[in-house]
């Protein structure tokens, strides 16, 4: 009797230990960034029947209604800037207090790349309010706490004196 009980009890934490994981969706499309709730959405919260305003990210969410297309735009983005370093690359940092419709807007780590010969504007968007800016090869190759040669070697399928060779590099700290 005692070892069916012990059967359950191992049958029912086994059972129980399985977990889902995922990338939820956000609760709502959009959430522009505003700091004060005047102009904020409120729902009903049922239990209570008080009105409470949506919170996300730190910020308040400003009505749907009063949202406008100025929420998703920040002037100088279509001003070309210095390239002349080393990465090719000039970064008009944007975050939630510039820009306040990228609240709640994700992203990805991605590759880009100019094959044109004239000049090309590129919108990255990284999957935080202010994420500033991380290149791979620094992150990797030169990261403060080094990464195994073996590590890298392997996963990038090249020789270790390449490695070496890579993480010799100066990198600009940017991260």
């Amino acid at each position: 009797m005692v070892s069916g009980h012990i059967l359950v009890a191992l049958t029912f934490l086994a059972l129980a230990s399985f977990v889902l994981a995922s990338d939820p969706s956000s609760l709502q499309d959009f959430c522009v960034a505003i700091d004060e709730p005047e102009n904020a959405v409120f729902l009903l919260d049922a239990y209570r029947n008080l009105f409470c305003s949506v919170f996300v990210n730190g910020k308040f969410c400003k009505n749907p209604k009063l949202v406008t297309a100025e929420d998703f735009l920040l002037k100088g983005l279509n001003m070309p800037g210095n390239t002349s370093n080393p990465l090719g690359s000039f970064v008009t940092p944007a975050n939630v207090a510039q820009l306040p419709g990228l609240n709640t807007l994700e992203g990805l780590v991605h590759f880009q790349f100019n094959i044109g010969k004239t000049k090309a504007v590129a919108f990255a968007g990284l999957s935080s309010q202010n994420p500033g800016v991380i290149t791979i090869a620094n992150a990797v190759f030169g990261s403060n706490l080094p990464i195994s040669d073996d590590v890298l070697a392997k996963a990038f399928q090249v020789d270790k004196k390449v490695v070496d060779w890579l993480q010799a590099q100066f990198w600009m700290d940017i991260n």
